[in-house]
């Protein structure tokens, strides 16, 4: 019997990727490497490192959507190579952005008849959508300032201490003065009566937040814009407001339909909203919206005709994908008003369930309001032996990764943990949360102090003196903690 055997160029072609020398050699991190390797194994290398990650599904601090349907998630491939910039090209998709923007206008009860289109655009997220915002307000500012021969080099903009940090970037990039509305303990939110007294000849908008990052509770816009009108009529301003719905804006029109907060409020110039929120869509979508033509002003609009036809362009960028817009198109026309009010009723009942589980453990003060978006902010009661970090740490034990922060100025000595209610978390995961966090708080308790001093003071100095210190104590635990944080970034490279 005669023997053969096929011989190979390489031993690497009838290996596994486990069985090639890819999994052993040390690959370049941080400059481009000399040779090609085989896919498989590329794939194998990223896919392994990647499972260091956390599970988006269990990342609690996000706002963000972690889970669309399979069908939506094989439009996204299908249109993953489309540049939603080349519309000549891809007239369809440039469609339904148009369709998007429409159905989002009217959702937020912009003054259109039936055959008026919106005026508004597509944005890779609420913070560009800010930003394009802020710019026509700013434009719009100046230019009537230029008319009454007035000073137009120092506009301001009114906010909440507690904005999310796209709102500072735009001050800061776009040379506008920001006058922050300070928060108070139990009172998280911009006062609109302290708003409205900070309004003066340069301020170019007041922006309100429909659903606040820190707690979730809605700003109230209608007595904003009460105030407002009022102002306006006494000093012969016209200062308008935007409502940063980022978070609220695909929620109050389903379950607080009778709130007003948006178009139907006549100094509300524009809106932003976010499509990878509780639009329901994959990170890489935002919304802003205008209530008229005028709102908008031309001369921030270009027009480029290099890629085949005259195609106006009002983004701060140029290239996009199309995917996240065709989602978007996927859930409006898929759940409808029916569908998405059934999705954020049942955030808001599991959000229920998680509160009251929480309250149950009668260890914590509940820093969120029933009505708003659906997440349970809580803070401990007290503070003697353990803090919020320690128990955000002690939980990623079991997989949930759950942030620990402190609020803005002049709160800042409160510290609260946050669990943002997305469509994905079920009321089986918000039950297993709560057992989870009750095993965190029996084991912290069986644990060593990591505060230095006890502030059983009482006994020793005046009521006054010893919330001095305990406050203090607490200050000083916040800003190690802040520091641990900040150095571990570094370590992880993270910006």
């Amino acid at each position: 019997m005669v023997l053969t055997r096929t011989a190979t160029e390489s031993n690497e072609n009838v290996c596994s990727t486990f069985g090639s020398r890819y999994v052993r050699t040390v690959l370049p991190k941080y400059e481009i490497g000399e040779n090609s390797i085989p896919k498989e194994a590329a794939y194998q290398i990223i896919k392994d490192e990647l499972m260091l990650d956390g599970n988006p599904r269990l990342n609690l601090a996000s706002f963000v959507t972690t889970w669309m349907e399979p069908e939506c998630d094989k439009l996204i491939m299908d249109s993953i190579n489309k540049n939603y910039v080349d519309m000549d090209e891809y007239p369809v998709t440039t469609e339904l952005q148009n369709r998007c923007v429409n159905m989002i206008a009217r959702l937020f009860n912009a003054p259109l008849g039936e055959t008026e289109t919106a005026v508004g655009v597509g944005t890779v997220g609420s913070s560009e959508a800010i930003m394009l915002a802020g710019l026509a307000f700013k434009r719009n500012w100046q230019n009537k300032r230029k008319e009454e021969g007035k000073p137009y080099d120092k506009p301001n903009i009114v906010t909440g201490a507690n904005v999310q940090v796209c709102w500072e970037k735009f001050a800061r990039y776009f040379e506008v003065e920001l006058k922050e509305v300070k928060l108070s303990e139990g009172y998280y939110v911009m006062d609109p009566d302290k708003a409205a007294e900070m309004v003066d000849e340069n301020t170019i908008c007041v922006a309100a937040i429909l659903g606040s990052t820190l707690n979730g509770e809605f700003e109230d816009v209608k007595r904003l814009n009460d105030l407002l009108v009022k102002k306006n009529a006494e000093t012969g301003w016209d200062t308008p407001i935007h409502v940063d719905a980022a978070s609220g804006g695909f929620i109050a029109p389903f379950i607080y339909p009778e709130l007003e907060w948006d178009f139907r409020l006549p100094l509300v110039k524009s809106i932003n909203v976010s499509g990878h929120k509780y639009g329901l869509v994959y990170a890489g979508i935002g919304w802003v919206v205008w209530r008229t033509q005028t709102d908008l002003p031309d001369e921030l609009i270009f027009h480029i005709n290099y890629l085949g036809a005259d195609q106006p362009t009002f983004t701060l960028n140029f290239s996009k994908g199309s995917s996240q817009i065709i989602a978007q198109y996927y859930q409006l026309i898929r759940l409808g008003f029916e569908g998405y009010k059934n999705v954020m009723e049942n955030c808001r009942e599991n959000m229920v369930v998680l509160k009251e589980g929480i309250e149950k453990t009668e260890r914590f003060n509940i820093v969120s309001k029933d009505e708003g978006v659906p997440l349970v902010a809580f803070s401990l009661k007290d503070h003697s032996f353990h803090n919020e970090f320690e128990i955000s740490e002690m939980l990623r034990r079991f997989g949930w990764i759950v942030p620990a922060y402190t609020m803005p100025a002049d709160a800042q000595h409160i510290t609260v943990l946050r669990v943002v209610i997305r469509e994905d978390f079920s009321r089986t995961l918000a039950e297993r949360l709560v057992a989870d966090i009750v095993k965190v708080l029996h084991e912290l308790d069986t644990l060593p102090s990591k505060i230095s001093r006890k502030m059983g003071t009482e006994g020793l100095l005046g009521d006054g003196k010893a919330k001095k210190v305990e406050r203090e104590v607490l200050m000083e635990v916040i800003v190690g903690w802040r520091k641990f944080v900040k150095d571990r970034k570094k370590m992880n490279g993270v910006c």
